[in-house]
């Protein structure tokens, strides 16, 4: 076992135990990341307010069944996953697919559509109007997609975890994970290039994940 693996075996035993300043640690060190990953599932702000809260509740009730068998950052994730797509058939019932917030979704990371658009890395102020259209553009589509290809293209290239870390946040198989990232890509495509007036997103930009980052092994 490593340092890193002993270290959160020790902290795990802490929740179990019910100690409460470890649960705060818990919260202090996932609240972030959970809120975005939920916000970016939904894309309704309350919404993922709500369901944040509602991921460290079950985290904390449900510590005893953690068995280490994978990362407790994965772990958590499973669980803020599975209530988001729970959450995503109450709300579909109740027709409530509406844009509210789709602007601001995942506006922390960059979009590869928008990749390179900054201040300092263009010449013309009309490129820079023009990027960020194109950035919004994504975000929106992003919302569209379908909610199993959604989950896949967040968990891929927002959140930039592995095929594997997929695989077990979502319970698929590693050819599931492949399959589902490259059609919401192509329906990603699809839907830019639709809201661009059909004019063909470039092709430099368009075959590229939704966010330009660099991995390494993955």
């Amino acid at each position: 076992m490593s340092s890193e693996e002993h270290e959160e075996a020790q902290f795990v035993a802490r929740l179990v135990a019910r100690d409460e300043s470890a649960f705060n640690e818990l919260v202090i060190t996932y609240q972030r990341r959970v809120f975005a990953l939920v916000f970016r599932m939904l894309g309704r702000r309350e919404e993922a307010e709500d369901l944040a809260q509602e991921v460290f509740v079950q985290v904390f009730k449900a510590i005893d069944q953690f068995r280490g068998d994978s990362k407790l950052s994965t772990w958590i994730y499973r669980i803020a996953v599975n209530l988001c797509k729970n959450r995503t058939k109450y709300l579909s019932r109740r027709h409530a697919n509406d844009q509210d917030d789709v602007d601001a979704m995942a506006d922390r990371l960059p979009f590869s559509a928008a990749k390179g658009v900054s201040v300092g890395g263009i010449s013309r102020p009309d490129e820079l109007v023009e990027g960020m259209q194109l950035e919004v553009v994504v975000k929106r589509a992003i919302a569209q997609i379908e909610p199993e290809f959604r989950e896949v293209l967040i968990l891929r290239d927002v959140e930039d975890m592995s095929y594997e870390e997929i695989a077990e946040v979502t319970g698929l198989a590693d050819g599931t994970v492949k399959s589902r990232i490259h059609r919401a890509r192509a329906q990603l495509r699809t839907l830019v290039e639709k809201a661009m007036g059909g004019d063909k997103v470039r092709s430099s930009q368009a075959d590229k994940p939704a966010v330009e980052k660099k991995r390494s092994g993955k």
